[in-house]
């Protein structure tokens, strides 16, 4: 692997990227509600990364993919293309997913929001995984294994009786949008080759997908992205963008609500 260790300006650089994605993030929640489709959703979200961030969405032509942000509505795993025919639903959980690029950087976050009145089996589901992320996040300091990330994330939500999609996982991230190491959200996907010990500098984002039902994805071989739970089962994800320090983790995507949430 060939892991690039960022310079503190280079961090400094990266947390405004990163607070920019997370108040993307923040600014499109009044608007997550049921009626509105997720390609309005997109084009909200676009106009305020160009006009009011004065920054550039990611997403938008990589590898061919056609829109700002990634928009996955219940069974879908990852990867889902905002669409104006795609009218979200009271009970819907939808994920956005939002990678900004500011002065080369990147900051690469998601999370999941309820779409009115949600089932409480599908908000349990959304919060072990966010559960999954943080307890992830909490290890993270120098000396820290890739492996013991996977293991924690895979512990915690088979526990509670739900699987871990294994073909996504989270990467390193800086001036490239996916960059190594790729981070594993299951321990036993990793061997002496593949494992890495963490080191003050490094940059990656964590993002665990949890699946209700069983593992297995499916590919919309149409489409090219959209990715769903085979058993068509519900799906939730979260993710946020990290540096090691230190003596520990800075998450350069944190939201005011969370724990780890640092004024710039």
């Amino acid at each position: 692997m060939n892991v690039s260790i960022k310079t503190p300006d280079q961090i400094a650089a990266m947390r405004i990227a990163g607070r920019l994605a997370a108040d993307v993030l923040e600014m499109i929640t009044q608007y997550v509600k049921p009626g509105i489709s997720t390609g309005e959703l997109d084009k909200i979200c676009h106009d305020y990364i160009i006009d009011v961030q004065n920054a550039i969405p990611a997403p938008l032509n990589y590898n061919g993919f056609p829109k700002s942000i990634c928009t996955s509505v219940n069974e879908v795993i990852c990867h889902g293309i905002p669409s104006d025919k795609k009218i979200l639903k009271d009970g819907d959980i939808l994920n956005i997913d939002v990678t900004v690029i500011k002065d080369g950087w990147h900051g690469d976050t998601n999370r999941m929001y309820y779409v009115g009145n949600v089932p409480e089996h599908a908000k349990r589901l959304c919060e072990v995984t966010q559960e999954c992320l943080y307890q992830a996040i909490a290890l993270v300091k120098p000396g820290c294994t890739l492996s013991d990330i996977g293991t924690i994330i895979a512990k915690h939500a088979r526990g509670k009786h739900y699987s871990v999609v294994e073909e996504y996982c989270g990467h390193g991230i800086g001036l490239v949008f996916h960059e190594d190491p790729q981070v594993l959200h299951y321990g036993e996907g990793y061997n002496r080759r593949n494992d890495l010990v963490l080191k003050e500098g490094m940059t990656f984002t964590i993002e665990p997908m949890i699946n209700a039902g069983k593992k297995q994805t499916k590919l919309n071989t149409k489409d090219g992205w959209t990715v769903t739970t085979r058993d068509r089962r519900l799906s939730a994800q979260w993710e946020h963008t990290m540096a090691v320090t230190a003596d520990g983790v800075e998450v350069l995507t944190a939201r005011p609500d969370e724990p780890f949430y640092r004024e710039l």
